[in-house]
């Protein structure tokens, strides 16, 4: 089963990072977060990987295209200019990378990709990690047998919590949890059919495609009830670093 990445938008939120390089390829522990999206897929066994180009795409064609070498004993034969790869860490993976615009929609790019798909393949954004259970999540969505499942998550929060009886603080809790409503945790599973629900590169993803699913009776949610984080800004990103600096990154193991 293939599993497609989001990477073409602008990264506008997080401009401080992303007016150099496109937003997958912002790092965190010294590796872009594009990797640790990989690594999370691969150590369930998926591998094969379509990644959705847009904004400063070539900086990722080109991070792929020295992969290897970079990861890599080399051997440079001046006089027959032949390369000789030695031992590599760089790992199993097939990767295409298509350029899919630098305007279009999360749907339009998904559409784009349509002739690099099979009957059933996974989908995620370029700029989010989480401790789940990919094997599990396709195990779900073949089970009930819909035409897509969305992952869906508990949002963490992001400010501290006041309990205020007259003009007093009674309580104070650093960053509690959301209001227990999830949201699209971003981790898809969907079956080429969701693709006729896409008119064009115009087309955002989350809105007609996924309201029409959920209408037709067709979109299930998996519960992932643990470690979920998006990297919207450079106060994510941060987070995430330090998360990963201090080893309690719970998508590290994998990593």
């Amino acid at each position: 089963m293939r599993v497609v990445i989001l990477a073409g938008g602008y990264g506008t939120r997080i401009s401080e990072e992303s007016h150099l390089r496109p937003k997958p390829m912002i790092e965190i522990g010294g590796r872009p977060i594009l990797w640790h999206i990989m690594k999370i897929y691969s150590h369930y066994g998926f591998s094969d990987f379509v990644i959705c180009l847009g904004y400063r795409g070539y900086m990722i064609k080109e991070y792929f295209s020295n992969y290897i070498l970079h990861l890599s004993d080399v051997t440079f034969d001046m006089a027959t200019g032949e390369t000789i790869y030695h031992s590599s860490k760089a790992e199993p993976w097939r990767v295409t990378l298509v350029d899919t615009g630098p305007e279009s929609m999360t749907g339009g790019r998904l559409k784009r990709v349509g002739e690099y798909l099979g009957d059933t393949f996974c989908l995620t954004y370029g700029d989010g990690v989480a401790d789940i259970d990919i094997r599990a999540l396709t195990d779900f969505h073949l089970r009930h047998g819909r035409e897509a499942t969305v992952t869906s998550v508990v949002p963490p929060g992001r400010y501290g919590a006041l309990a205020i009886e007259s003009g007093q603080v009674k309580s104070f809790t650093e960053k509690p949890a959301g209001d227990n409503g999830r949201i699209n945790g971003g981790f898809f599973v969907l079956n080429r059919s969701v693709l006729d629900r896409i008119d064009g590169d115009h087309v955002a993803f989350e809105s007609a495609p996924l309201e029409g699913l959920a209408r037709d009776g067709q979109l299930m949610a998996f519960p992932h009830d643990g470690f979920w984080r998006p990297m919207d800004t450079l106060r994510d990103k941060n987070q995430l670093e330090e998360l990963w600096q201090q080893n309690r990154a719970p998508w590290k193991l994998w990593s």
